[in-house]
């Protein structure tokens, strides 16, 4: 099982998250680039600190939202939207490539990530930027969602995940971040149900039912105040309950 997390989303002199204690607990790194969060300096520190610690690195595209962190739906055109996404990866390979390392797979952040989920059409602009770029990286997304739709009728790798970290709706759905359950902080609860979707295939959603959950990778936000120590619990979980935790990119 892979381990995520949402990376280099500092900007300038305001600090969030701890990177580099977070990169010590996962093996992939969704790093920003630049459009919700992220600004140059930011991107080329964190790429070089994923690759010191041999985390793969993915770009974690998002509408040009900077002041809402990304997390605004934006009605934009599919062909606007694809040179958005063209044009983050491509920000994020320049730091990666100074950096020792490379991009090696694409997953949206915030709204995006949600819109994408039903929204057709933009989902295939995500997919449609990704494969001019290279058809050979993999998308990361919701288990059941348009985007992961649209990347396996392309011929692309599509990689459903989990979120350790968020509330499940009955559909298997997030929480909106607005309703009650939507984050969770406690990194023992967080650790057990991460075991438990590798061993079962089911999280308890907020209405008490177990829903069905595919995943080859599991998130944890970065930004979340106990991120690391969710990181690290959750690492520490699988591994005593055998699982091997690696990157679903290797070499």
């Amino acid at each position: 099982m892979d381990l995520n997390s949402d990376l280099g989303e500092s900007f300038g002199r305001w600090v969030l998250g701890d990177d580099e204690a977070v990169l010590a607990a996962v093996t992939s790194a969704n790093i920003a680039c630049g459009f919700h969060a992220g600004d140059p300096s930011t991107l080329r520190q964190t790429a070089a600190l994923a690759a010191a610690a041999g985390v793969e690195v993915g770009a974690q595209v998002a509408y040009r939202d900077l002041a809402g962190f990304g997390r605004r739906f934006m009605d934009v055109s599919a062909t606007e939207l694809a040179d958005d996404v063209l044009y983050q990866i491509g920000a994020l390979e320049g730091m990666c490539r100074v950096s020792g390392t490379q991009v090696r797979y694409v997953k949206p952040h915030g709204a995006l990530y949600h819109a994408v989920v039903h929204h057709t059409d933009q989902a295939a602009a995500v997919v449609a930027a990704v494969r001019d770029y290279d058809p050979a990286l993999p998308i990361l997304g919701l288990p059941g969602s348009a985007l992961l739709a649209a990347a396996e009728a392309a011929g692309m790798r599509a990689v459903p995940e989990f979120f350790a970290d968020r509330g499940y709706l009955p559909d298997g759905q997030l929480v909106p971040r607005t309703a009650p359950g939507a984050v969770l902080d406690d990194p023992t609860a967080v650790a057990e149900r991460v075991v438990r979707v590798v061993q079962e295939g089911v999280v308890r959603a907020v209405d008490g039912t177990d829903v069905r959950v595919s995943a080859e990778s599991v998130c944890v936000h970065g930004d979340s105040a106990a991120a690391v120590a969710m990181a690290v619990a959750v690492r520490a979980a699988l591994g005593e309950a055998g699982v091997d935790v690696a990157a679903f990119v290797r070499g």
